[in-house]
Parts: structure tokens; C-alpha cells; sequence
């Protein structure tokens, strides 16, 4: 099956056609859609855009007629308002609203927490940006799905960026937030690093409590160990704040930063993000991919973007699109089986499994564990004179499947079966403009 294309215009939406929609009998008046993400607290740096995203998305579909003749409507969920609050409101939007799908979460604690509620509400649910690998490597699940990678070809891509591009390092630190996503994200990158490169000594592992306001201690704690090499795969206000703080007191010109989930920060952090630090965009989206630069539905999502936020799309919105093209994917796929009428919820849920779609960046394809495999772009950052603020440039594009534990595999049982030898891994190499 040939993956759909996301186009936001008056004509068509996501790849659909008004002309192809199916209105069956029994179609419903919309599709409900209800997502969670951070709309307060430092994250909503973060969540905020991927809301935008979902409404200029929202708003486009229903320009075009919707999906298969359908309106959606969508329902937010602020995931900053705590973890007993977010289940509570996500049981209201299934239980009292009937939503036709949930998009959950941003959060990989929060994701751990409603992947098995939501089982069992037996309602689809997309995890539209969550990394932690352990959603689909510790249970089988029937009503989740994820439309992007988990934590594990996210930390392959920067560390072997790190190894092709500056192999002689010889000590490194972490500083990550102290909760789900900054342990595991840690134990997998140390763990591969130690395969591949086991003479590196690991001098400091920093986790300071999510939502810190002040670094000073972890700072200076870095500033006397003096490592090559600094990860962090914070995120949101958490990582600006780090950036800003580490800045001020000189600890980039000691050390080189791993900086795997900075893609969404540069355009806050403008020239306080100096130039050379490695940056991920959890995925190959970016609104200068280097393979789509004269893409005209990335050149329409970004323009349309920009008038409505100011902004740049970073890579939550550029999630959240991945989220709705699989969504429009799969109605697509059901109505096609259920020869050109409206699908039931069951028939969208079928198609989910094997599902081949496409954003704004290379296909994804949904494997036989409900885990997608997404393609990692990651660069160094570099000043130039269009952009106030830092892009990505000398920029590697590293294949999902050649990178992360295959299908019915633990993560972390997958590294300890690497060598050296797989930091030749073939890329794919780009730099800015070229």
C-alpha cells in the first residue's frame, strides 16, 4: 500500500480528496478525538505548539470535508495538571463523551500510566510523542499504537553521530530530568556506548527533579569534572533552562553537548545555543529537512504554521501531524475494505496494524508490535545569516530499522548483542543548503 501524504489546503487534507469520501448511512457526525498534552508548566513550551498543530490540522480536514465525509472535533487534556487529574479527565473524554480515539501522551510517565487504562476502555489510542521503549517491550497491546520511534533509535542516532563525528572522547556526563524518560533514555545510551566504545569513563550522572528551576549545583558539579562529552535528553523549559544557565557560566566551551531533543528548543534559546552542539530532532522531521526542502506540503505546513504561532514547527508538531496522517491513514485503509462505506471503530483499529503512512518526513510503517519505525535526522548546531537563531547543519539521516531492537525484542538485550564494528552503520549525509 502506497503511504499518504500529509497536504494541509482547501482541496485536500492529509492525502484525502473531498471527492474520494464515502458518506455511508451510519456514519457518525464527527469523529471525537481527544489528545492530551501540556498546555501549563515548563513543558507547555513543549505542548503548547503540538496543540496549534492540532487544530490548524483539525481545522484543514474540515475545510476539505473531513476525514471520509466526517467533521473531527477535538478534546485537550492538560497533561501539566498531574497524573490524577489527567486520568481522570482522560476516563470523562472515554467514558462520558465517547471519544473515538485518544492521542496520549507527551510524557513517557504519563504514557506508562494510560497505555493500560486505555486498554482497558478498549478505545484506540495513538501515543502521538511518548519515547520510552518500554511501552511495547514490557506488554502486548491491542488499542495502542505509536506513530514515531521510542527512545532507542533516538539515542542510537545521537551517540553514533557523536562516535562518526568525534570518536577520540574519552570521559562523559549525563544531566537528565529525574523521571522515566531521563533514566531509560540514559540506560540505553550508556549501555550502547559501553558496547561500542568501552574504554569511555562516565565521570558524573546528574538527575535533577522535573521542572527544576535551578542548575547550579549540577553545574558546578560539571564545570569541576570537566567531560569531553555532556549528554542530556531533557527537554522543554527544563532543557532551555539548563542551556541558559550552562551558558552563562562558560560550560560549553569545556565540553561537547549531546543534546538529542534540542531541535525543539533553538528557536527560544536563539544565540545562547552556540554553534556545534549535536542536536536530534526525534525523527527526520524539521522544517529545513534537507530531503523536502522543495516539498511543497512542507513548505505549506511550515507557512501555515508560522502565521498562526510565529513560529517554526518544531518536531511536537511536526509528531502530532504524524499522528492525524496515521489516523487519516487508517480510515482510509478501513473504508477501502469496507467497500468504500463509512468504517466501524473495530475496522479503523484492524487497519492500524501494518499501516504505512506518511508527514513530513521519510514513510513510516506501523510494525506487527504496533511500534512505527521513524528515520532520525540529527546535526550539529551553526549560526547563519537567514535564521535568528541556530539550524541544524552537517546533518546525518540514519534508517529506523537499522537502529533500534527489531520487533519482539528488548531494547537493552539488542545492544548487548553490538560491537564496535556497528558504528560503521551507513547514513545518510547532508549538509545546510546543499
Amino acid at each position: 500500500m502506497k503511504a499518504r501524504r500529509i497536504i494541509l489546503s482547501m482541496a485536500t487534507v492529509l492525502g484525502l480528496g473531498v471527492a474520494q469520501t464515502a458518506l455511508a448511512q451510519d456514519a457518525p457526525e464527527n469523529i471525537k478525538i481527544g489528545i492530551t498534552t501540556f498546555t501549563s508548566g515548563p513543558a507547555s513550551v513543549f505542548g503548547v505548539p503540538a496543540q496549534a498543530a492540532a487544530e490548524m490540522i483539525a481545522e484543514s480536514i474540515n475545510e476539505a470535508g473531513g476525514i471520509q465525509g466526517v467533521p473531527v472535533e477535538l478534546h485537550f487534556v492538560d497533561e501539566g495538571a498531574g497524573a490524577e487529574t489527567l486520568t481522570t479527565e482522560v476516563r470523562r473524554l472515554v467514558q462520558d463523551l465517547d471519544v473515538d480515539v485518544m492521542m496520549a501522551a507527551i510524557s513517557s510517565g504519563n504514557c506508562i500510566n494510560l497505555t493500560p487504562l486505555l486498554e482497558d476502555l478498549e478505545v484506540l489510542n495513538i501515543l502521538w510523542d511518548c519515547g520510552t521503549q518500554r511501552i511495547f517491550e514490557e506488554a502486548e497491546y491491542k488499542y495502542n499504537f505509536r506513530t514515531q520511534a521510542n527512545a532507542t533509535p533516538e539515542m542510537m542516532a545521537a551517540l553514533l553521530y557523536l562516535l562518526k563525528t568525534n570518536p577520540d572522547f574519552e570521559t562523559i556526563a549525563v544531566i537528565n530530568q529525574d523521571y522515566a524518560w531521563g533514566r531509560d533514555s540514559w540506560e540505553l545510551f550508556s549501555s550502547a556506548l559501553m558496547k561500542l566504545k568501552p574504554d569511555v569513563q562516565v565521570v558524573a550522572e546528574l538527575f535533577p527533579r522535573l521542572g527544576a528551576p535551578d542548575f547550579s549545583a549540577e553545574i558546578s558539579r560539571l564545570l569541576a569534572t570537566q567531560p569531553d562529552v555532556i549528554l542530556s535528553t531533557s527537554w522543554g523549559g527544563d532543557l532551555d533552562t539548563l542551556v541558559q544557565q550552562a551558558s552563562q557560566r562558560g560550560l560549553f566551551q569545556n565540553s561537547t553537548f549531546v543534546l538529542p531533543l534540542a531541535e525543539s528548543s533553538i528557536q527560544r534559546l536563539g544565540g545562547v545555543l552556540p554553534d556545534g552542539v549535536i542536536i536530534g530532532a526525534r525523527g527526520d522531521h524539521y522544517f529545513l529537512h534537507p530531503e523536502l526542502r522543495d516539498d511543497k506540503n512542507l513548505g505549506d505546513f511550515v507557512e501555515r504554521f508560522r502565521k498562526r504561532t510565529g513560529d517554526y514547527p518544531i518536531y511536537p508538531a511536526f509528531h502530532m501531524a504524524q499522528a492525524f496522517a496515521a489516523l487519516q491513514a487508517a480510515y482510509d485503509k478501513a473504508a477501502e475494505a469496507n467497500g468504500g462505506e463509512f468504517p466501524d471503530r473495530a475496522q479503523v483499529l484492524e487497519a492500524m496494524e501494518g499501516l504505512e503512512f506518511q508527514g513530513y518526513g521519510r514513510p513510516l510503517t506501523i510494525r506487527e508490535d504496533n511500534q512505527a519505525l521513524e528515520a532520525q535526522l540529527i546535526g550539529v548546531s551553526r549560526t547563519v545569516n537567514e535564521y535568528d537563531f541556530p539550524i541544524m547543519d552537517d546533518m546525518m539521516i540514519f534508517d529506523a530499522a537499522d537502529i533500534m531492537a527489531p520487533a519482539g525484542e528488548n531494547s537493552l538485550d539488542w545492544i548487548g548483542t553490538l560491537d564496535p564494528s556497528f558504528i560503521d552503520i551507513e547514513v545518510t549525509e547532508y549538509k545546510h543548503g546543499e
